[in-house]
């Protein structure tokens, strides 16, 4: 929580590429902690290679959504964003698949198996100085045009990027007319508010969605309905994840972001419900453990199509260069804390609810899927100065007639992108 909310100290300060760099260093020193915590026989020292390690998470969740969304086409945003979820999943079924008593989830190796936390750090070390700044942030933060000409040239592969130029050019005539745009700032001025509160229901609507309590129970449910070793099973559901999560790749683009959303959370809502009625029901029907064991598949799947990668890369996308590092804290920030929330209340509330649980869940998931049939837009195609000016209420006045669920922003026609 606190190293998301820190991410425009970083950005603003040292640029999206080299603020990765630099945080590095806090994953290798907090693998290093954990790697040596039991040669040391120090609890200390592996409680502090954890904070450290959790500081870097939260950084990196507001660094590398900035990041990729400011290189990328605009024709393919949205599926770039989308790779950085798929880099974090496949993450996860790696340190599934490494945690296996087999492997290194052993009495002898777990330290091992924390300590490889700074491999993935070295390899961005040797790699990122290899990868462009961003240009946005060249062009409009340090008003270096010729730099910023050059990486878009090598990055569309192209000569012709001047209308990409002149949109920056735009939006940095704005940004030096605006005064800095603060947290504060965000929930008093009229053109942030819409698009701050977008973001953390976004966010809000990921952890809320019920998806780390899954995964908390699915060991349990898969050993109920006789897998004698349920640890497969779960690390089923991890390829599951990943295996989803390409398709929404490919899938975000032709879609859409609000589209992709809108069937993630409904399909999670079903499939929370299937849940709790086969989990209440399995006791009597033995056949309704499998029904439970697909829902919780079905449930993975849908997460990853929507929920899982969409609020991490669309925050990005709300916002112009100005407010985006703020924004992207204080989403980063939501995130986190309902995270933190889920996990430090779910087990009282399965205690105390039983099977009935995931209708809470259910709940949140019908006013997240509401929130975003009215109130979120479809960003898929459209530049970053197009969704800033129809956040500030500029659309053409032609399109002001066209009325509907969801904002002005969707009566904007995509921008098409010659570059790819």
């Amino acid at each position: 929580m606190i190293g998301s909310f820190s991410v425009g100290l970083f950005v603003n300060r040292f640029g999206r590429r080299n603020s990765m760099l630099i945080v590095n260093l806090l994953a290798i020193a907090g693998g290093c902690l954990m790697g040596f915590c039991k040669i040391a026989e120090s609890v200390e020292m592996l409680i502090l290679g954890r904070l450290v390690i959790g500081l870097f998470c939260g950084l990196c969740t507001g660094f590398v959504p900035m990041y990729i969304g400011e290189i990328s086409p605009t024709a393919l945003r949205g599926a770039f964003g989308t790779l950085n979820q798929l880099g974090i999943v496949i993450g996860i079924l790696v340190a599934q698949i490494f945690g296996l008593n087999t492997i290194l989830g052993t009495k002898e190796l777990w330290p091992l198996l924390l300590g490889f936390t700074i491999i993935p750090a070295i390899l961005q070390c040797a790699s990122l100085p290899f990868c462009p700044e961003s240009p946005r942030f060249l062009l409009i933060n340090r008003k270096e045009e010729e730099s910023a000409k050059e990486i878009l040239q090598r990055l569309w592969g192209t000569q012709d990027v001047a209308q990409d130029i002149q949109e920056m050019k735009d939006e940095s005539i704005r940004m030096a007319q605006e005064k800095k745009v603060t947290v504060v700032e965000l929930f008093r001025a009229p053109s942030y508010r819409q698009p701050i509160i977008i973001s953390i229901m976004l966010q809000l609507s990921q952890q809320l969605s019920g998806i780390n309590a899954v995964f908390y129970y699915s060991t349990g449910i898969f050993k109920d309905a006789g897998v004698k070793e349920p640890i497969y099973a779960t690390i089923g559901a991890g390829v599951v994840n990943t295996i989803f999560t390409v398709v929404s790749v490919f899938l975000v683009e032709k879609a859409g972001r609000r589209t992709l959303h809108l069937i993630g959370l409904g399909g999670m809502a079903f499939c929370s419900i299937l849940m709790t009625i086969s989990l209440l029901l399995k006791d009597n029907y033995g056949w309704m453990s499998f029904i439970c064991i697909g829902a919780i598949l079905a449930f993975v799947a849908f997460f990853e199509i929507g929920p899982g990668p969409i609020p991490w890369f669309i925050v990005a996308e709300l916002f112009g260069q100005g407010p985006r590092p703020a924004a992207m804290a204080v989403a980063g920030c939501s995130n986190w804390t309902s995270n933190f929330l889920v996990g430090l209340l779910f087990p009282s509330a399965a205690f105390y609810l039983g099977a009935y649980v995931f209708i809470v869940f259910t709940g949140f998931l019908v006013i997240f899927w509401i929130f975003t049939f009215f109130k979120v837009p479809e960003t898929r195609g459209r530049t970053f100065e197009e969704i800033t000016r129809a956040f500030e209420g500029q659309v053409p006045a032609g399109n002001r007639g066209e009325k509907g669920p969801i904002v002005e922003m969707n009566s904007i026609q995509p921008t098409k992108d010659t570059n790819v």
